[in-house]
């Protein structure tokens, strides 16, 4: 069981928890390729999963710089969650370094 002192808002089951810690800390080793597979599996399961879709725009931006797909992410999230002020903030990063026509 996972021990979290943060509020659960999106009511995460423990194993989603679980698989978030361990997406992160694979980010962390550098673990990329694991990393996006896991996320991407549990994006799978469930599509409008906001916290697998901000550590998806996370690892394509910071990690792998794939600003694209990271603006693509940022954008589920702001189309799901409107006022969400981190990933408006980490798309507008993005687009600095995305050319659009």
């Amino acid at each position: 069981m996972s021990s979290h002192t943060f509020d659960n808002i999106y009511n995460l089951s423990n194993e989603q928890l679980e698989q978030l810690d361990n997406a992160e800390e694979l980010m962390v080793k550098n673990h990329l390729g694991a990393a996006e597979q896991l996320l991407l599996k549990m994006l799978e399961e469930e599509e409008g999963c906001i916290p697998v879709l901000s550590n998806l725009g996370h690892l394509y931006g910071r990690h792998l710089s794939e600003f694209e797909n990271a603006i693509k992410y940022y954008d589920l999230v702001l189309e799901l969650e409107p006022d969400n002020a981190w990933a408006r903030d980490a798309r507008r990063r993005y687009l600095r370094y995305v050319e659009l026509d």
